[in-house]
């Protein structure tokens, strides 16, 4: 682990602590009363924050890959000073969340309101974070709420912690005893709608509407929101939705979960469910870190969410909930650093290109060919372009379009500010420091975060879930629709645009039918960039190198 790595964990481990019961005297002004008990937080200036609230009953024991269960009521009076445990999960260095304690305990929920406003009945803002739904938590700083309220004084915001990776999203397949586990393959999303009733029960006494709450989310919680609303028991429970770098796209089919399941298997030697529920959570924590760079995304299982999840949105099932979404100009350019930087990049990205590329039809790949015919640059970054607009743009806008064809009302962001992280540009996560108003948290930015524009957009996503409309005074934002396709471009001076790339949007749209997502686990390297490297030798490894070079001398065509 580098330097600054160990000083992240630190910094992150520092802020550990954990809740007790209040038995003594307590300050009733920096009290809260809900269901399952009176929650004491911490006051910052008029900012008080209430941290560590439990929203379901630990999923422990006999609790374990369950469904999450409802909190029981209490009169009891409990510190809300600290973080929950973060889910289970591997430690990675842009996951800073991952460096906190962790644990199967792990559902808990925080709560930022700014004291200066007395206005009653707040709009409510639930975010749900990140991390490809195998890592991530609340405790990560960029996701602290302190600087949204102070500067958007009449939200209530949370922040809610859930089941990933092991824990959250698995399917036991046909293993003796899986029967009994009907969930586990969805438990993150059963997680989160849990955190939403329990809002729903207790956030008036915040001061916040239970009638006006807005979820978002970015990358895996930009999916979840955009799966939440056509879940069916998750209906009435918000009004709106903000989805960051995340749309119904990003779900795995049956077949793709079940390469989990057996690489779980063979790690443990479990035969069994029995096996697995004998497994201490030291145990689990140990193999997780042997299987989590697999990690399932949520499942298509026909029951829970559909087999084609876009159609409760062509259907209109879906038209009672306003939506904001949009995704990052350079969204796979993150992946440079995840995998170590930009030779391992060059390096794999080819691969699964050729992979996709082998399940698209004649027809299909045609329309791949003209659209790589039509960009100029490196393959490697045309390469990137196509996974820029079949993982994450072209879904996003079919789920807009959807969406608004279908009674609904839509809104559509294409964000360009980028990192000064060389070779980043504007890639997934950048956009984070500037929601949350934290600037210094330039773990993606690399900088500063320009405050104006993070006000500006603070004051967006605010409106909108104040309203609706995030349009402020000084920037008119049109809802988008099939016909103009009007998107907000949030760059250093934002301002819409029509029908943004319109040209690569005609060419991909129709493989979204194929739900090309980021899972490589099955990745087949029987492809002809791998032959030309083992044939190649030191040549093509030369190629790669000249690739990089001129990657970084021209970091316009990355």
């Amino acid at each position: 682990m580098s330097e600054n790595n160990n000083e992240a964990r630190r910094m992150v481990r520092q802020r550990y602590g954990e809740n007790h019961p209040v038995t003594g005297a307590y300050d009733p002004s920096r009290t809260v009363q809900c269901q399952n008990g009176l929650f004491v937080g911490r006051r910052a200036g008029k900012i008080l924050a209430f941290k560590g609230i439990p929203f379901a009953k630990p999923p422990t024991g006999q609790l374990r890959w369950q469904a999450p269960q409802p909190v029981e009521n209490s009169s009891s009076v409990f510190e809300a000073y600290y973080n929950g445990k973060t889910p289970i999960q591997t430690e990675w260095m842009t996951e800073r969340a991952s460096y906190y304690p962790q644990g199967e305990d792990c559902l808990y929920l925080n709560v930022w309101l700014n004291e200066s406003d007395k206005s009653p009945g707040k709009p409510v803002m639930v975010f749900f974070h990140g991390g490809s739904y195998g890592w991530g938590g609340t405790a990560d700083p960029i996701y602290d709420g302190e600087n949204f309220v102070r500067r958007q004084s009449d939200i209530v915001l949370v922040t809610v912690g859930y089941r990933v990776g092991l824990m959250g999203f698995v399917d036991f397949g046909d293993l003796p005893g899986s029967e009994d586990f009907p969930d586990a393959p969805n438990l993150g999303l059963l997680d989160q709608i849990e955190a939403l009733r329990w809002i729903r029960k207790n956030i008036a006494a915040f001061g916040g509407n239970p009638d006006n709450v807005t979820i978002f989310g970015e990358s895996a919680g930009g999916g979840s929101v955009s799966l939440l609303p056509i879940i069916p028991c998750a209906k009435g429970l918000f009004k709106r939705v903000i989805a960051e770098s995340g749309s119904v796209a990003l779900t795995f089919s049956k077949e793709e979960c079940r390469v989990f399941t057996a690489r779980l298997l063979k790690e443990t030697g479990a035969t069994s469910m029995q096996d697995l529920m004998s497994l201490t959570e030291y145990e689990l924590m140990r193999v997780n870190e042997k299987v989590n760079a697999i990690n399932n995304f949520p499942q298509r299982d026909g029951k829970l969410i559909p087999l084609d999840p876009y159609l409760p949105y062509q259907r209109g099932e879906t038209a009672d909930v306003d939506m904001m979404i949009g995704t990052n100009a350079n969204e796979m350019n993150y992946w440079i650093g995840e995998v170590g930087g930009i030779v391992p990049y060059c390096l794999t990205i080819p691969v699964k290109f050729e992979n996709d590329r082998k399940m698209l039809s004649p027809v299909e790949n045609e329309r791949v060919r003209l659209f790589m015919a039509g960009l100029k640059g490196h393959s490697v970054w045309r390469m990137t372009e196509f996974y820029n607009e079949t993982m994450f743009r072209l879904p996003a806008i079919r789920q807009a379009e959807e969406h608004a064809k279908n009674g609904g009302r839509a809104y559509v962001y294409y964000w360009t500010v980028p990192s000064v992280i060389p070779l980043r540009k504007a890639c997934h996560a950048v956009e984070l420091a500037y929601v949350f108003g934290n600037l210094d948290e330039t773990i993606y930015t690399g900088r500063r975060a320009d405050e104006v524009l993070s006000d500006t957009v603070m004051q967006l996503w605010a409106n909108f879930a104040r309203t609706g409309d995030p349009s402020t005074d000084k920037l008119i934002w049109q809802p988008y629709d099939g016909t103009q396709r009007i998107s907000m471009v949030l760059s250093d001076t934002p301002h819409l645009a029509k029908d943004i790339l319109s040209r690569q949007r005609r060419l991909l749209s129709p493989l979204l039918t194929r739900m090309i997502n980021p899972s490589y686990a099955t990745l087949d390297y029987n492809v002809p960039c791998v032959h030309k490297v083992v044939a190649g030798g030191l040549l093509a490894l030369a190629g790669v190198a000249a690739a990089v070079y001129l990657a970084a001398k021209h970091k316009d065509t990355c």
